[in-house]
């Protein structure tokens, strides 16, 4: 568990100077959070571990003293019937159960100091993990306005909407097309009635053609003789 401590406190000892670099706050302290929320689960366990533990540490130390008061009974009761030997064995048990009584009680007495360290270490990890969650939802504060100000400046900076594109450039935009697309029209216009000239031309002169011959036909017949 010290190892553990000590590689959390260098964590959030650089945490704040790691957040002044990172490109995603957010992001490198829901990392932290993660690992801080792993140790407390993992010292949670341990201190269960630990609680029942010392319950057991305390049966026994307790156990032990039963015994111990139990084993000095006997060897009183031994003395007054008259059995020094039987008080003899009663009073060596005696002094076993009382040793084992001291060192459940040293055993019990550890046990009970390093879960009261635990605890401490849970309920300052716990304070740690609450005072760097409400830094993240700072941070994330801070990251959206950062969002939103870029958004709000890409429209009026860099252009209009999702396409890029400002109200005047757009209408410039169709402006031109439509008077390309006048133009397209004229220049058809301009076509067909160039046609249809070249085609009255056409049929004048074949006309004129027409006649020329037949003035000439009527002289011919003339000179022949022919009247009409």
């Amino acid at each position: 568990m010290s190892i553990m401590r000590r590689v959390r406190d260098i964590t959030v000892a650089t945490l704040n100077e790691r957040l002044e670099k990172a490109e995603d706050p957010v992001r490198l302290i829901d990392q932290f959070l993660w690992a801080t929320r792993e140790d407390i689960i993992q010292a949670e366990r341990l201190y269960q571990q630990y609680a029942g533990h010392s319950n057991h540490l305390k049966a026994q130390w307790l156990q032990a003293e039963q015994q111990k008061e139990k084993r000095e009974h006997q060897a009183m009761t031994a003395l007054k019937a008259g059995e020094e030997q039987l008080a003899r064995i009663a009073l060596h048990e005696k002094a076993n159960a009382e040793e084992r009584s001291a060192q459940y009680r040293n055993l019990y007495e550890q046990s009970q100091q390093n879960t009261m360290d635990l605890e401490d270490q849970l309920r300052q990890m716990r304070s740690e993990y609450q005072s760097v969650y409400d830094k993240r939802e700072y941070y994330a504060a801070r990251m959206e306005s950062l969002r939103l100000q870029q958004r709000m400046n890409a429209r009026y900076t860099g252009g209009y909407g999702e396409q890029g594109v400002q109200p005047g450039t757009m209408f410039r935009r169709l402006e031109d097309r439509i008077s390309d697309m006048e133009l397209e029209a004229k220049s058809f216009q301009d076509l067909r009635r160039m046609g249809r000239e070249f085609a009255s031309e056409a049929g004048n002169t074949v006309q004129s053609v027409i006649e020329r011959e037949l003035d000439q036909l009527k002289k011919k017949l003339a000179k022949e003789g022919w009247t009409s």
